[in-house]
């Protein structure tokens, strides 16, 4: 059994897209790379990892292929859709972390799990949609699928974006076989896009529900239930601020749980953008988690080494 530290390593679907003018797959694929060798950095000093990742975007390009191609093949159902993205963002993310281990002579072996999370059909979620999924959208486009039925957003100054209901998730069904495996040693990729979300029906059976749970509760959850010693949010910002985009910005390098909520009390973090994010490190802690880490994937190394990033503590 492995004694080295566990971490959960979230790190964001739209990470993978770096130029919103380059989203072939070749450039997701440079973008995986780079967050893989700073994953592998962290490894190297002494931690046992499991990789949570988002699929917003992704999932958004499939949508759009199943409307561009509706009259020739069948639409593809959401679980589906979030099973899809798993196995092609967790394929890539895999044979990075195993290229880049070869690379050093490393002795580790990355694998994807393809995971289901157990959410309430009667979660009020259902009834009024508000996960954002695709890629961002101008006005126009916005008003487009709206017409079309979609429900669409505007998301945290950044464009509009189609939503999808995002329940709460409850428990994370491949749990026990992420947790042997990390705790042998294995670096795990699991609950992509926030894992496939499935209801229990009456018999005890498990049944794919048209929904995107939230990728940093998802991943808060798997950290909470796999009693990592780390939870860490890898985004597109070194540090968290409070006041930001104004003229008293100010970044943080550490606020406790109560700060944190008091941050969110007084509207810091928007809901689309930063506020899942400390929200889910709230939980982690709240529950018994060490410490939780908000940076970019550059400063990764350097985070854990207390020079940068945001810490959050109980």
């Amino acid at each position: 059994m492995s004694n080295r530290r566990v971490a959960v390593v979230a790190i964001g679907g739209n990470s993978l897209i770096k130029d919103k003018q380059h989203v072939e797959v070749k450039y997701q694929w440079e973008a995986v790379r780079e967050t893989c060798r700073h994953i592998a950095d962290m490894i190297e000093e002494g931690w046992d990892v499991v990789v949570t990742h988002g699929n917003g975007p992704q999932v958004g390009f499939i949508l759009r292929r199943n409307e561009l191609a509706a009259h020739e093949v069948h639409m593809t159902p959401m679980d589906i859709i979030v099973a899809d993205t798993q196995g092609s963002i967790g394929y890539m993310l895999q044979q990075a972390l195993d290229n880049e281990f070869r690379r050093r002579g490393m002795q580790k072996l990355a694998y994807t799990v393809v995971t289901q999370v157990l959410v309430d059909k009667g979660d009020p979620a259902f009834q009024h949609p508000t996960k954002p999924i695709g890629g961002f959208l101008t006005k126009e486009e916005a008003e487009k699928f709206a017409a079309e039925g979609w429900p669409v957003v505007e998301d945290a100054g950044r464009g509009w974006r189609r939503v999808v209901p995002s329940p709460e998730p409850k428990a994370i069904v491949e749990r026990p076989a992420i947790e042997q495996a990390v705790r042998n040693g294995w670096i795990v990729i699991a609950t992509g896009g926030g894992g496939i979300p499935v209801v229990e029906t009456e018999d005890g059976s498990l049944q794919g529900v048209a929904a995107v749970i939230d990728k940093d509760k998802a991943s808060s959850l798997l950290a909470r239930e796999i009693r990592a010693d780390l939870f860490l949010i890898s985004t597109a910002v070194e540090k968290v601020a409070i006041n930001f985009g104004k003229p008293n910005q100010k970044w943080l390098d550490r606020m406790t749980v109560e700060e944190a909520k008091r941050y969110i009390a007084e509207g810091h973090f928007a809901p689309g953008s930063m506020l899942p994010k400390v929200e889910a490190c709230i939980r982690f802690l709240e529950a018994g988690g060490k410490e939780a880490i908000i940076t970019n994937p550059e400063n990764i190394t350097r985070a854990l080494r207390g020079e940068t990033g945001t810490r959050i503590v109980r």
